[in-house]
């Protein structure tokens, strides 16, 4: 740590499981920004955006932007002393073959706080950014903030253009709240009206006359003449027995004879 008579300097690196790109977009990032540093972040991605950490107890303004290779930020911090002016952070990409070598330079600190904030930059950042890039390899799916007019948006490459900032309220050097930018939301298509679903009517029961139940038609019936009693046969007389007949036989033969 090198000291000059009214402020401090301090420079601190390591490297990151992750490319430069990745690294550059995700700095730029709100969302990213405030993952890896587990705190309210709000960040602007362009040259004279405002940037914040910590809830605002961190802020300053976007000077120099390299895409993927260098961010320059001007830096003001809450315990700062009084009348103590803004300090400048220079953050430097490099590729090397594990990733990429993020080197910091902080220049312009209050004298006797160099050690203090070069500790901070160490475990909130450089080793948290460890972390999170091993576990969040890719960048999530975003959608594109464009720069405010006049401005020009330096921040992501074209393979990272993607990027959504959180709608983060924080504190300028007046004192003014400002929000960050927000996120760019796609035109919402015209929904086509729904089509009335038709009520299901009940079934009405319709009433069928019913036909009179008739069965075949029969022949009319005559009417039964009445049944004619048998006439009935004389009786008749009994018969005469033999044997008187042969008497009779016997006695003409006999007058016979005595004739």
């Amino acid at each position: 740590m090198a000291t000059d008579m009214t402020t401090d300097t301090i420079r601190i690196s390591a490297v990151i499981p992750a490319p430069p790109e990745r690294i550059y977009a995700a700095w730029l990032d709100s969302e990213e920004h405030s993952a890896i540093t587990h705190s309210t972040a709000g960040v602007e991605p362009w040259v004279g955006g405002r940037h914040s950490a910590w809830g605002g107890s961190i802020r300053g303004t976007t000077v120099e932007l390299q895409p993927n290779r260098r961010i320059v930020q001007t830096w003001w911090a809450s315990d700062f002393p009084p009348g103590a002016e803004e300090s400048r952070v220079e953050v430097l990409f490099e590729p090397v073959p594990d990733g990429t070598l993020v080197t910091i330079n902080h220049t312009g600190l209050p004298q006797g706080r160099g050690h203090r904030y070069e500790e901070g930059w160490k475990d909130f950042y450089l080793d948290n950014m460890k972390d999170y890039f091993l576990s969040h390899p890719t960048p999530p799916m975003r959608e594109e903030s464009p720069a405010p007019t006049g401005q020009t948006r330096m921040d992501l490459p074209a393979a990272i253009t993607p990027g959504r900032l959180a709608a983060t309220a924080v504190r300028g050097t007046g004192g003014e709240r400002v929000a960050t930018a927000k996120a760019a939301k796609k035109p919402v298509k015209a929904k086509k009206p729904a089509a009335k679903k038709k009520s299901a009517r009940k079934p009405v029961a319709r009433k069928v006359a019913k036909k009179a139940k008739t069965g075949p038609k029969r022949k009319p019936v005559k009417a039964r003449k009445p049944a004619r009693k048998p006439a009935r046969k004389p009786a008749r007389k009994p018969a005469r027995s033999k044997a008187p007949k042969a008497r009779k036989a016997g006695g003409r033969a006999k007058s016979r004879r005595g004739r």
